[in-house]
């Protein structure tokens, strides 16, 4: 297990930090997921989030419904179309998450050493002293001495808008418990958490499932983040149901954020497409001094294995600040350092004041530290760990993250139609960007011809330092063979982006039938005529 290794000359360190950060059309390889909301939602700020940086948006469906996201979405849509930049789409899962409902909203204050009672009562109104909680076995789940946490950001950061309470004893379906700091907690939802104590109930909810046929049916969603996901078993149940909803494209992230999760991480990493490290629960249920070993473990094992990793709970405190701590400025780069794809921002962006700057200020901090990561370490930990004989697309993807570094190239083209040969360059942590260019191809069912493409390009919006271009269904319908347009392509577009200039090198990777070959070309004047 190990991390992104800062080994450069001392001067290149002291220059790194005294030189000002040149901001660029790509603020960052680390991609970001931003989420919307009340704070997020307009034309405008959607379209200063895609700018500043955000390729994908999160929506979370464990509070509003299907109408609200759909307003939002189509207003990303918009976004898109007025900047034209892409963004994928991820959904949510709520999960078996215990809620409590504050149906007037008023503020409740919560005095440390007071008595509080959690109960399965819903007929009860919420206050200072009563918690009525949506789980009829909650009394028969805890014990003297376990801890409950309430609150938005289940004290991870914002001690004074989540509770801290211990179980003093169960009296039928109500928890009699102590509470253990003083705290305010506005809002009409709150999140009740029991730490270390497994909740009987199904990973994929039937309200998960509802939100999935309707909402994400009719959107084509790219991604899910499975939350809570606990064993294998719940990504292989999300996978055989989105195959009956006609959406068997769409990508599965285990949001892996408790013990059970932890346990059986390699199995859940093998089924899943992409893991997102849920540090706000899990920072609850192990010590602190033990979140950052499971981080590097976790990062380290979707490296090897080329999948993407997105780390959560970074900045919390820009939720109300300009600026993030000098702590959570570290994290994101050491997260950055450890082999981390993506960087997941929530309430910073769904409910902050300072959406748009907080993915500007972790895009600035994750580009900072790119600057300085040890990509020849990596490179060589990952041929290390590659199974003997080494495929031949393997080989020749690491020949051609190897020869960008040898010929300085500015950007790798790759051609892919799946999305899995730019995954596979990406798994080599290349230290330029990868311009993907997606070929669509023809499908067929029984009542027309489609064209598959679209989802595999947004997709890869998830892939640290990938970024997608669809390439023409003409070329397709024509049966060219040929990656020149395609490769004018993608010069047009750096060019125009300025990622390229004349002279500049380009690494090609295109896998032609069976086989796969890496070129180097030059930009000249003519490519572009």
């Amino acid at each position: 297990m190990q991390g992104g290794q800062l080994i450069v000359e001392e001067n290149t360190k002291l220059s790194s930090v005294l030189t000002p950060s040149k901001p660029g059309y790509i603020q960052s390889l680390t991609k970001i997921v931003g989420t919307l909301g009340p704070n997020s939602r307009s034309i405008e700020v959607i379209e200063a989030c895609l700018k500043a940086g955000m390729s994908v948006a999160r929506f979370d469906f464990s509070w509003l419904d299907g109408d609200y996201h759909q307003e939002t979405l189509e207003n990303l849509r918009m976004a898109m179309k007025n900047t034209r930049k892409l963004c994928a789409i991820m959904l949510d899962t709520t999960g078996p998450e215990l809620q409590v409902c504050n149906k007037t909203g008023n503020p409740i204050d919560f005095k440390a050493d007071s008595h509080v009672t959690v109960t399965s009562d819903l007929s009860k109104e919420f206050c200072a002293e009563v918690l009525p909680v949506d789980y009829a076995d909650l009394a028969k789940m805890v014990r003297k001495g376990d801890t409950v946490y309430l609150g938005q950001h289940l004290f991870t950061g914002h001690e004074t808008t989540s509770v801290w309470l211990e179980v003093l004893e169960t009296k039928g379906q109500d928890v009699i418990c102590l509470v253990k700091n003083s705290a305010t907690l506005a809002g009409s939802m709150f999140t009740v958490y029991v730490s270390n104590v497994p909740i009987n109930l199904p990973t994929l909810t039937e309200h998960d499932k509802q939100v999935i046929s309707k909402w994400g049916s009719r959107n084509n969603i790219d991604f899910i983040s499975l939350s809570y996901t606990c064993h294998a078993e719940d990504v292989k149940e999300l996978r055989d149901f989105l195959k009956k909803q006609n959406l068997s494209e769409t990508q599965i992230y285990a949001k892996v954020e408790t013990v059970e999760g932890l346990k059986h991480f390699d199995e859940i990493l093998q089924e899943a497409d992409g893991i997102i490290f849920g540090r706000g629960n899990l920072g609850i249920d192990l010590p602190p001094e033990k979140v950052f070993l499971f981080q590097k473990y976790a990062v380290d094992k979707c490296n090897i294995v080329g999948k993407p990793v997105v780390i959560t709970r970074v900045v919390d405190s820009m939720t109300g600040n300009l600026r993030p701590t000098r702590a959570e400025a570290t994290d994101v780069a050491n997260a950055v350092l450890d082999g981390a794809d993506g960087i997941m921002l929530g309430a910073e962006t769904l409910r902050g004041l300072y959406p748009v700057e907080s993915i500007k200020i972790v895009g600035k901090i994750c580009a900072e530290a790119e600057k300085v990561y040890n990509y020849t370490l990596h490179f060589k930990r990952i041929i290390k760990h590659v199974e003997e004989p080494m495929s031949y697309a393997e080989s020749v993807a690491s020949s051609a993250v190897r020869s960008a570094v040898k010929v300085n190239a500015a950007i790798i083209v790759v051609f892919t139609s799946s999305g899995r040969a730019a995954r596979l360059i990406a798994k080599y942590r290349p230290h330029v960007p990868v311009v993907a260019i997606v070929t669509p191809r023809l499908q067929a069912n029984s009542l027309k011809w489609t064209f598959s493409g679209a989802a595999q390009a947004r997709q890869l919006l998830g892939v640290r330092g990938v970024y997608p271009i669809l390439g023409s269904p003409d070329d397709v319908v024509s049966g060219s063979s040929s990656e020149e347009p395609g490769l004018r392509l993608a010069i047009k577009h750096g060019r125009s982006v300025g990622l390229l200039k004349s002279s500049d090198r380009i690494v090609v990777f295109q896998k032609i039938g069976d086989s796969a070959v890496v070129k180097i070309v030059e930009v000249e004047g003519q490519l572009l005529a």
